[in-house]
């Protein structure tokens, strides 16, 4: 599903104007990003949390060359599906 497909689908359940439903959305991934960004975590009951998880700097090869080389530490963002995610989707 692109975005486009979600704000339609999100105007229709939500009996809005495509627009409305796409500010929504854009302010809801604003927010999200906003929020990871300044390292708090965010949890919807039932559906899942988002949070921001470091990676530590390691050793890797590089697979064209075989040289080995030193790969930074990094943050990456995480999705944890809630209980009542899990189950609907099973």
């Amino acid at each position: 599903m692109t975005k486009a497909e979600f704000v339609a689908k999100v105007a229709e359940k939500a009996d809005l104007k495509k627009v409305e439903a796409e500010k929504a959305v854009n302010a809801f991934l604003e927010t999200v990003t906003e929020t990871l960004k300044a390292g708090d975590k965010i949890g919807f009951i039932g559906f899942g949390s988002f949070e921001v998880s470091e990676r530590a700097a390691r050793e890797g090869r590089n697979p064209k060359t075989g040289e080995k080389m030193q790969i930074a530490k990094s943050k990456a963002p995480r999705f944890k599906p809630g209980k009542a995610l899990k189950d609907s989707v099973n």
